[in-house]
Parts: structure tokens; C-alpha cells; sequence
């Protein structure tokens, strides 16, 4: 990750400086505390012991539990600050993402995918709230008492020093060495189970699907080999790290036996104490201690900093749709207008619309119907600007599409999606969605036009009737008028139902369309379906195929003329008009 990168991620740390200041700090003290103790020790036993003086050993004892003491204070309040700047960046982070992803298009929300995006959301941020953490703790302690330690053993004794000098650049190379190796596998471990996470979300959204067509063993054996290629990676970059515990203590055991046996000449030639040996053999044991602590910190650090950079370029990424802020008045009759537009998605082989040219006249009923593929909800998907048509143009209430403010469309169009999707919480408060500050009356007025107010009524709580996420404890038709009665809610001039009446039977169906008709004058509406008889009061229907326009027209003009709309037409209908 790149200077650039770091700087912005600062950023998070804002309102967290005091605390990622005295987390190190502290930490020093502990680290400073840690490094008398040795020489505590080789006192009691050069002088108290040699001497046999209870006395001064008993002090030094205190001396040392107090040192401890005041080190696990200085530890516990360490942690404290290292946990509260390590939460607080990760939540400013995580709130970040969550808001800049809302503001992306839907074309960088397909390219992106929602299984890297919960990847990064929760993984990733996790991965940088425990580096962070392990940073503010030890970046400072582990040099500290390394340092410490080699300038303390060599004010000791230089001679039997000299295999500190030697062992900690050696150490130092093994530690960075690894962690060179690793950084980029940390990675693109990430990246392979962004790839598993997508496959388990297909797998749970789409478990029906996949028994109905028995795909079971196709499905594991697909999963088997994105989890094999996980395992195969995160097995490559855990024996590379797992090589750091065992070279870095052969290299602390050579070191120690270098220490005893130059301290051991030492000792017999009355340079040195006992007492001397035993404190440069526990600064070596310091150094193992803070050299392995070094490392899991730079290894943790390393899945950070990757971690880090696979959020920060989510973040870098800028909204290709660019919205006006100020509000225009509509213009003319028209309400929507289609004038030669095509559509190709990013990334995708081929056009997904191509030449489709329509008018809409306010308060008119227009429908779509096409079969599965044809490009119905690509349609549609323009209309309220969640994409840009990529050839001619799209026009609503006499100005282009892209001329109004994205508050002003998304209040002006209402979209009821195929897949009906409610929120826990309550009927009001999925209600409220389309209107916040919409009333009783408003609620209820919506519900009778979607025919939703009789299945509500008989809820024993009303609108205040519990809604599980998803609205699980509701039926699919339940769900789809409550979709519809959400948009209603807000009022809008133009109402877009794609395919959303599906699970509505052909009686409630009716009733719905009857209710749409009687807003006529104030509401615009457009009709996705696959039934014909949803369709034929319509007062134009666009037939699609393939992405192209195959007919424009009533019903009536459609059978005569359109060859597709008849034959989808015959095979609802049996000809003569009986139901099939």
C-alpha cells in the first residue's frame, strides 16, 4: 500500500490521536520497567545471595514486585487506549464504506459484486482493527527493548556482547525477510475468499433453485474447489510464516550459548559476577520474547495494510453518474420518452437494448412484456436512472433523465423490483419508507390501492404488526402488495411495477389494476408482466426480444400486427380467448 493510501487512512484515527499516543507511551514505561528487572535480579544474586544478606534481598524482592506492579498498571492502561483508537478507526472506516457504497452506481455495484463488498466490510475491517491494535501496542515496546537490552548487555560485559551484535541483525533479516514474502499472499488469500463468499451467498440465496434442478453435487464439487484453493493459499503463506518461530529461536540458542560460554571465561577470570550472566542471558530470552512479539505484529500489520488498501480502493472509486443538485420543473405532457436508446452493461459481450423508441403521455397505463431475457427490467432500470442508456436518450416529464436531481427522480419514479425485499422492523415502518412523514390515512389509503389493507386489518397489532428481515413471516403475495403500497406511500407521478405482482392471484391481480386505473390523471404507471391479461387494458404495451423492439401498440393492434405478443398471447389463451 502506497504512502498516498496510508495518508488517507489517517484519516479514521481523527478524534483517536490522544489515545494512539499514550497507547505507546505506556507501553515504553512497561518496556522500561522490563529492562531493570535483570539487573534487579543479578543484584540479589552478586550481592544479597554472595553475601548472604536477607535484608537486601527482601528489599530487592520488593523492588521487583513493585516494578511488576507498576508495569501491569502501565500494560492494562496501554491496552485500554491501543482497543479505543483500534474500534474507534475501524468504526469510522466501516461507516465510511457503508456510506460511500450507497452512493456508487449500480454498474460499479455489479462490477464490484456483493460478495467482496461483504468481504470488505466486515473481514477486512476486522483484519485492520487487530493490526492497528497490535501497532499501538508494540511497534515501540518490541525495538524499545530489543535496543534496550543489547546497549544494557554490552554496558555489562562488551565481550560477551558481541553475540548480541551478531544475533539481532541476523533476526532482524529472517522477521522482514518473511514478512516481504508473506505481504503480497495476505493479499491475495483476501481476494480467494472473496471468491468462496460469493459462491456460499449463490448457494444460500439460491438453494431452492438448485434442488429443483438437482445441481447439489455440481454445487459442492464447485465449492470444493474455490475452498481447496483457499486452503492450498492460506496453507502456502501459513508455512512461510510458521518459519519464523523456529529460525529466529535457533538463532536466540546459538546467541545464549555464545552468552554463557564467553561469560563463563569471564567468570572464571573474575571480570564478571554470576550474577552478570544470569542478566545477559535474560536479555537474550527479552529479545526472543520481543523479536517473536516483532514478528506476529509485522504479520498481523501486513494482513492490515492489505486489508487496508483492498477497502481504501472501494473508497477511491468516485460515482461515474453525475447528479445536478438544483431541482427543475417538469415540461409537457409527456411523461416518459425512449427516442433510439441502447444500453450495454460494463464488462458485458453485447448490447443489452439496442434502438428503443417510446411515449409515455401522463396518467397513462404503459406495459412491458417480452420473454425471460428480452430486456424488460433493463427498461425499466432507465427510467429512474439507475444506469445511463449508452445510445440515444431517455426523457421524463419532457427533460432528459439525466437533468434532474437524484433526490427529485427517486421522489418522482417509484420502483416496486421483481424480488420484493422489506426490512425488520413493522408494517408502518416499511410503510414509511416511500413517505417519513406520511400519516394513518396516507398508510392506509396506499394499502386499499394495493390491495393490502384487508390482510393488515387482520393482523392483531395493525400497521404495528412485527416484520421479520426479509418479511419472512409473510407470504409472497403479502410482500408484493406491501412493495406496492410502500411506493404508493410517497406519492410519485411515475410508478414503475416490474413483474411485482407475480405471486398475485388473477382475482387480487384485477382488483389491483382497477385501483391503478382509478388514480388515473395523477399517476403514471408502468407495468412489467409476463401475463398478457395484466397487460391488455394497458393503453400501449412494448413488446421485447432479444433487447429490440418487436411491437408497439393496444392489445388489440398487437395481436394483428405482432407475432411475438401473439404467440405469448395463444400460449395463456387458447384461441378463441378461453383460458389455457
Amino acid at each position: 500500500m502506497n504512502k498516498k493510501t496510508r495518508h488517507k487512512l489517517l484519516r479514521y484515527l481523527k478524534g483517536y490521536g490522544r489515545q494512539s499516543v499514550l497507547a505507546p507511551l505506556f507501553k515504553l514505561l512497561e518496556a522500561l520497567f522490563d529492562l531493570l528487572v535483570p539487573l534487579v535480579v543479578a543484584e540479589i544474586i552478586n550481592v544479597g545471595i554472595a553475601q548472604n544478606n536477607v535484608p537486601f534481598i527482601l528489599q530487592r524482592c520488593a523492588l521487583l514486585v513493585g516494578l511488576g506492579v507498576v508495569g501491569l498498571a502501565c500494560a492494562i492502561t496501554a491496552q485500554w487506549f491501543a482497543a479505543q483508537a483500534a474500534i474507534g478507526c475501524a468504526t469510522a472506516m466501516r461507516h465510511a464504506l457503508f456510506q460511500h457504497i450507497q452512493v456508487l452506481d449500480f454498474s460499479q455495484m455489479d462490477a464490484l459484486g456483493t460478495s467482496t463488498l461483504i468481504t470488505r466490510l466486515t473481514s477486512d475491517i476486522n483484519q485492520v482493527q487487530n493490526g492497528l491494535n497490535m501497532f499501538l501496542r508494540l511497534f515501540m515496546r518490541s525495538p524499545f527493548i530489543v535496543f534496550g537490552s543489547v546497549i544494557l548487555a554490552f554496558s555489562i560485559d562488551r565481550r560477551a556482547a558481541m553475540a548480541f551484535a551478531v544475533a539481532v541483525p541476523v533476526l532482524s533479516l529472517i522477521v522482514f525477510g518473511i514478512m516481504r514474502l508473506t505481504s503480497p499472499m495476505y493479499r491475495r488469500t483476501q481476494n480467494q475468499l472473496d471468491g468462496v463468499l460469493r459462491l456460499t451467498r449463490e448457494n444460500l440465496t439460491g438453494v431452492r433453485v438448485i434442488r429443483a434442478f438437482g445441481r447439489e453435487e455440481q454445487e459442492e464439487e464447485q465449492f470444493r474447489r474455490e475452498n481447496q484453493a483457499l486452503t492450498r493459499m492460506q496453507l502456502r503463506v501459513g508455512r512461510l510464516s510458521a518459519l519464523m518461530n523456529p529460525l529466529t529461536y535457533v538463532v536466540v540458542n546459538l546467541a545464549t550459548v555464545a552468552v554463557l560460554y564467553a561469560g563463563a571465561q569471564q567468570v572464571e577470570g573474575g571480570v564478571l559476577l554470576s550474577g552478570d550472566v544470569y542478566a545477559l542471558v535474560n536479555y537474550m530470552s527479552q529479545i526472543l520474547v520481543e523479536l517473536v512479539k516483532m514478528a506476529n505484529t509485522i504479520v498481523l500489520t501486513s494482513k492490515a495494510l492489505a486489508c487496508a488498501g483492498r477497502v481504501q480502493a472501494v473508497l477511491d472509486l468516485e460515482p461515474q453518474m453525475a447528479f445536478p443538485r438544483e431541482e427543475v420543473a417538469p415540461e409537457g405532457e409527456e411523461a416518459i420518452a425512449f427516442d433510439h436508446v441502447g444500453l450495454t452493461y460494463a464488462g458485458a459481450g453485447g448490447e443489452s437494448l439496442r434502438d428503443i423508441t417510446f411515449t409515455v403521455r401522463r396518467g397513462e397505463t404503459f406495459g412491458i412484456i417480452g420473454g425471460t431475457g428480452s430486456g424488460k427490467t433493463s427498461v425499466v432500470n432507465l427510467i429512474p436512472r439507475f444506469y445511463d442508456a449508452t445510445a440515444g436518450h431517455v426523457r421524463l416529464f419532457g427533460r432528459d433523465a439525466a437533468d434532474y436531481p437524484k433526490d427529485q427522480i427517486r421522489r418522482e419514479v417509484a420502483v416496486v423490483m421483481q424480488r420484493p425485499q422489506l426490512f425488520s422492523g413493522t408494517i408502518r415502518s416499511n410503510l414509511l419508507w416511500g413517505n417519513a412523514g406520511a400519516d394513518d390515512a396516507a398508510l392506509w389509503q396506499a394499502l386499499e390501492t394495493a390491495q393490502a389493507a384487508e390482510f393488515v386489518r387482520k393482523k392483531p397489532l395493525g400497521l404495528d404488526e412485527p416484520v421479520e428481515q426479509g418479511g419472512r413471516n409473510l407470504s409472497g403475495g403479502q410482500r408484493q402488495r406491501l412493495t406496492i403500497a410502500r411506493a404508493l406511500v410517497g406519492r410519485p407521478r411515475v410508478l414503475i411495477l416490474d413483474d411485482s405482482a407475480s405471486a398475485l392471484d388473477f382475482a387480487t391481480d384485477a382488483a389491483l389494476r382497477r385501483a391503478l386505473r382509478a388514480l388515473r390523471g395523477e399517476l403514471t404507471v408502468v407495468i412489467v408482466s409476463q401475463r398478457t391479461s395484466s397487460l391488455q387494458h394497458a393503453d400501449q404495451i412494448l413488446v421485447l426480444e432479444d433487447g429490440q423492439q418487436a411491437g408497439l401498440g393496444t392489445h388489440e393492434e398487437l395481436l394483428a400486427s405482432c407475432p411475438v405478443y401473439r404467440e405469448i398471447y395463444e400460449s395463456q389463451f387458447r384461441k378463441g380467448g378461453e383460458s389455457a
